[in-house]
């Protein structure tokens, strides 16, 4: 190891080994290799959250660059400024001179420069017969030309979530517009709908924007919304085709759209008995056409249902009434007591109701008459799955905050 590669600072400034990291780092510059010092400035100003510098701080190295008199850090030509404190503190704007020793300290701890003290810690050159710098004692700035490339790489780190962060926001913003304007239309023309619920869940997903935040926090909130306010397109678009099906046929017809759901003997056709088939004589009783809840409010709400869908995933209604049929055997709920909630609630939040039924299995001691009960309340207009629904959410949301 050459002599003199490592310096210890003067007076009680301490060493540690991570001085000692820094400047061998800074000892292996690849011989020739040059940096234009005002590019490696600008990464380091961009990368300042990274490096953990304030603004002064860069300020101060801005007026360490100053005194360096070629526009190329080159090791040939020698790393090391030496300028006293007074000179410093006029380039960096009049800084004072406790706050300048700070941000000194805070660019070497940054490792963007390194001390090298003199024996006495006065910073100055000795210059040859020439008038050539012989041996200089002051900062070196080493450090930014051996981390010229690492520099760059983080500023467009910095420049890439900046980005992200600005596009996230973007799309959070029409998102929540959307949302807003669909609820409120909704509301205000009558559609179908429990629209106070879904009013009650896009306020829950506002209310979790923190009041600085990071791409990563925004992201997730994003999906969650974007994922509502398709399911508020959804539904509003198949309460449409209900009403033109309605009108062409002059009467109300038991039926299941086709773009997004399937008729539950669709879903599990093994006999006329397990599907709880009716005797065209009997009565049809009446039921929603169309969900009145979205999927991603669901599966928040429940999501153990989401391990018994077709490849332990729920991403659509046709993969949440398939799951439904599998735990409505394993919970031991007949076919009859199924396909009457179908019948009188609907397929979609039949299957939603199980689900809900699925989360508080062990309090519930007899799943099939638990559905049976609900159904009778649901005949008589007595039962709505929203506060069921909202209740399971909360319970998931206070789980998860106190785990936090």
């Amino acid at each position: 190891m050459p002599v003199g590669i490592v310096t210890t600072p003067v007076g009680r400034r301490p060493m540690t080994l991570a001085l000692v990291k820094r400047q061998l780092e800074s000892a292996e510059i690849k011989a020739g290799k040059t940096a234009d010092k005002w590019r490696v400035f600008r990464d380091a100003c961009e990368a300042r959250a990274l490096l953990g510098i304030q603004d002064r701080a860069l300020a101060v190295l801005d007026a360490l660059l100053t005194f360096y008199p070629h526009n190329e850090l080159s090791e040939e030509r020698g790393l090391v400024v030496f300028p006293s404190n007074a000179q410093l503190s006029v380039r960096a704007h009049g800084i004072a001179g406790t706050t300048l020793r700070r941000h000194l300290a805070a660019l070497v701890e940054a490792g963007l420069v390194v001390r090298k003290d003199s024996p006495n810690g006065k910073r100055y050159a000795r210059k040859d017969n020439a008038g050539d710098v012989e041996q200089a004692f002051g900062f070196s700035l080493a450090p930014m030309l051996a981390r010229s490339e690492e520099l760059a790489q983080m500023a467009q780190q910095v420049a890439a979530e900046r980005k992200r962060f600005r596009m996230t926001k973007e799309a959070l913003s029409i998102c929540r517009r959307d949302i807003r304007k669909l609820i409120s239309a909704a509301m205000e023309e009558g559609a179908a709908g429990d629209w106070g619920t879904i009013e009650d869940y896009f306020l829950r997903l506002v209310g979790r924007i923190p009041r600085t935040p990071t791409a990563a926090d925004l992201e997730p909130i994003l999906e969650e919304m974007e994922m509502l306010r398709d399911e508020i397109v959804n539904l509003l678009e198949l309460q449409m085709k209900s009403e033109k099906t309605d009108t062409n046929d002059g009467h109300f017809e038991r039926h299941i759209q086709s773009s997004n759901t399937e008729s539950i003997y669709e879903l599990e056709p093994s006999s006329e008995k397990e599907q709880g088939a009716k005797s065209s004589q009997g009565a049809r009783p009446t039921r929603e056409p169309i969900k009145a809840f979205p999927l991603g409010m669901v599966v928040q709400a429940c999501p153990d249902i989401v391990d018994y869908g077709p490849g332990g995933a729920v991403s659509s209604w046709r993969d949440l009434m398939s799951a439904a049929v599998v735990v409505r055997s394993m919970l031991g709920v007949s076919p009859s007591a199924y396909q009457d909630a179908c019948e009188v609630m609907g397929p979609e939040n039949a299957a939603v109701a199980v689900a809900c039924i699925l989360e508080r299995a062990g309090h519930i001691n007899n799943a099939g008459g638990y559905l049976r009960d609900l159904t009778a309340k649901a005949r008589r207009g007595e039962f709505s799955l929203g506060p069921m629904l909202m209740a399971l959410a909360r319970t998931h949301a206070f789980g998860a905050k106190r785990a936090s």
